[in-house]
């Protein structure tokens, strides 16, 4: 399989958000990254519920929401209610993230593990058997438009080492330019959440970068 192009919504132009779901499914991207933030996991605020709502509903292709917010368990069947297909989850933000892994697998969505620069492989490895998704952050998660945090290439071939074990995919957000999925291709992470860096704000067309990107 290919690599996963993931746009990152919230770098989207949100005045005609309708055109921006079309014409990135027409420049063929594989998952929508729909980042939740509540002012308190992390220092800043998210993509609302309409918005996804919207794009869940306007798209055909998959969507995933990456939530950064405290106690997550308590929205995980409004996200499946929506019609989501994968939803992240920090280790950081509940005491029980086995449990809340598990509720989203019995809410018939997939369930992904979201690994903050500061936290290990070893902190999250006893959840590897649990998800279906890593999603490795080269970024302090929150905002758009950081640089690339080199220490965390070390936990990508960790997570890419054993991934076919446990029968994850391996993912990274934050920072993601075409030299990074150049680089984290070879080694085997398989989807890449695009922002600022590889994406949004190009003057090519958003078939034209993911044809490019696909090339890598």
């Amino acid at each position: 399989m290919g690599k996963l192009l993931c746009p990152s919504m919230m770098c989207a132009n949100f005045g005609h958000l309708e055109k921006e779901v079309k014409d990135l499914e027409e420049g063929g991207i594989d998952i929508f990254h729909l980042d939740v933030m509540d002012g308190s996991f992390v220092p800043n605020f998210g993509m609302g519920l309409q918005d996804i709502e919207y794009i869940v509903k306007t798209a055909t292709k998959p969507c995933d929401v990456h939530l950064m917010v405290t106690k997550p368990s308590d929205y995980i069947q409004k996200f499946a209610d929506i019609g989501v297909q994968i939803i992240y989850v920090h280790p950081e933000t509940d005491h029980h993230i086995t449990r809340t892994l598990q509720m989203i697998k019995d809410a018939g969505v997939k369930a992904g593990i979201a690994v903050n620069p500061g936290t290990s492989f070893e902190t999250v490895k006893e959840t590897l058997s649990l998800v279906d998704y890593v999603l490795v952050m080269s970024v302090n998660p929150g905002f758009a438009g950081q640089k690339y945090l080199s220490f965390v290439d070390h936990k990508f071939e960790q997570f890419c080492e054993v991934k076919d074990q446990y029968g994850y995919k391996v993912m990274i957000d934050g920072a993601c330019s075409p030299e990074r999925i150049a680089t984290l291709s070879k080694i085997g992470v398989d989807g890449f959440i695009l922002g600022t860096s590889a994406l949004f704000g190009k003057e090519k067309s958003y078939q034209e970068i993911c044809q490019e990107l696909r090339k890598l």
